[in-house]
């Protein structure tokens, strides 16, 4: 099964110093080795800082924009990885190795299987009509 990890970490309005950065950047790159290498990585990339969103709603058929994230928090989504688990279980054992954890929060969320449901709808719909 497909699982996006969302990390949360609180954002800062200064730079790290370089031998941090360093450190952090280290831990993510070590994480990102291991899935690779257990070929579970489908993918991830680091977002940059929430004050360069922009939220778009539409309503009554006009696009409004608003400058910055869709919500206030102290915690701010920064990042995603995209892996293959065997289960729930397992992607929780690949989030909790995510330096962001440490600091912050990941989210587990399993990726909507939009084959598996069309299947299991195109069953059900021949099923009902024999």
């Amino acid at each position: 099964m497909r699982y996006a990890l969302l990390i949360y970490t609180p954002e800062s309005s200064e730079p790290s110093p370089p031998d941090v950065l360093k450190a952090v950047m280290d831990g993510y790159n070590a994480f990102t080795t291991h899935v690779r290498d257990r070929g579970a990585y489908e993918g991830g990339e680091a977002l940059d800082s929430t004050n360069t969103a922009t939220t778009v709603r539409v309503r009554d058929g006009k696009t409004l924009t608003t400058d910055g994230p869709y919500a206030e928090t102290k915690e701010a989504l920064g990042g995603f990885y995209i892996v293959e688990a065997a289960d729930l279980d397992e992607a929780i054992t690949y989030a909790a190795m995510i330096p962001g954890a440490a600091r912050g929060a990941i989210e587990v969320r399993p990726i909507f299987d939009w084959a598996a449901a069309a299947a299991d709808a195109a069953a059900t719909g021949s099923a009902g009509a024999s």
